[in-house]
């Protein structure tokens, strides 16, 4: 049987005791694979990433070495959360390296999406590499391949998990969740004491908000989609909607539009608002959300956002749109 083939005899998990039967025997044979040696882990804050990095710190605590990239493309708050907890409530062994400015600089006057997602996957890897190479006994690198990501592209998915690095960076891959699905993943990261907030956290484009800032990326039009961005949540949440809507975010165009603020001509712009549901992603239907959210939604932003000055609904289904813009 191919090493990639989900074993006939494993069982789904889907309950907290399956999930624990699981995250022993993942310790146990993590313990036996890495030894006495250290294993680096590119840790993003996504579902993968965060229950890969759980997993290990039960199973080699500091022989895990985590580094996390802030490309100044997160949405607000999550390299905070990460270091919050990681680093503080878990004890791990993290490096934080904040290069937005790296970056930003490189993506400065980019505006076809193809290129901008080049330029931030090569620039990722050329910072990962560059922390690697600052560590000695590295003799594992960790990745939250899960099976979906073996089904469609083979073992290692480049878009995804670190790929990419130079031949003479010579590790063994370890990746515990490689015959997991995501709602399995979800299930075992709960088990292992991760926050709600990373455990569900939504389908976020590797990219990140560099695909979400349509066209050439500023940084004053990046930190008003930003801002954006955290309203939608924080009112998703407050309306009960955040469990229920698949993906629902904040894009914000490069174009501006007449308003009026104070009694003033503005020329600021818009941010649209999308809100989906799918079982596949190959095709997806639009939330009908209330218009008294859509309203205090519209209110918030046009008036606690600076630069922006309306505030749009995408109403299109997939096809004819797809669920990002870019």
């Amino acid at each position: 049987m191919s090493n990639n083939v989900r074993p006939e005899s494993m069982g789904r998990i889907a309950a907290p005791e399956q999930a624990q039967a699981f995250i022993a025997e993942q310790c146990a044979a993590l313990k036996e694979q890495i030894g006495g040696k250290q294993v680096l882990l590119a840790l993003s804050g996504g579902v993968d990433s965060s229950v890969v990095a759980a997993l290990l710190i039960k199973a080699v605590g500091r022989q895990l070495v985590c580094v996390h990239v802030n490309h100044g493309l997160l949405r607000k708050g999550e390299p905070e959360q990460v270091v919050r907890v990681f680093r503080d409530a878990m004890g791990a062994n993290l490096i934080y390296v904040d290069a937005a400015d790296r970056f930003l600089d490189k993506l400065a006057g980019v505006s076809d999406p193809e290129a901008k997602r080049k330029i931030i996957g090569a620039e990722f890897i050329r910072v990962f590499e560059e922390e690697a190479r600052k560590l000695d006994n590295i003799a594992f690198l960790a990745q939250g391949t899960i099976y979906p990501d073996i089904l469609e592209s083979g073992p290692v998915k480049a878009h995804h998990n670190v790929g990419g690095l130079p031949d003479d960076l010579k590790f063994e891959l370890v990746e515990p969740l490689k015959f997991l699905f995501k709602d399995e993943v979800r299930v075992v990261g709960k088990a292992l004491g991760l926050p709600d907030s990373m455990v569900y956290r939504q389908p976020f484009p590797g990219p990140g908000l560099g695909v979400r800032c349509l066209g050439a990326i500023t940084r004053d039009r990046l930190e008003a989609l930003r801002e954006a961005d955290a309203i939608l949540r924080e009112e998703f949440d407050k309306a009960g909607l955040a469990g229920k809507v698949w993906q629902y975010f904040a894009v914000v165009p490069d174009m501006k539009s007449t308003g009026v603020r104070d009694g003033k001509r503005t020329f600021d712009w818009p941010v649209i608002l999308r809100a989906v549901n799918t079982r596949d992603a190959m095709s997806a239907t639009v939330e009908e959300l209330p218009w008294a959210l859509l309203h205090k939604l519209t209110a918030r932003i046009t008036s606690e956002v600076p630069g922006v000055n309306r505030v749009l609904y995408d109403l299109t289904p997939k096809p004819s749109g797809t669920i990002e813009w870019e």
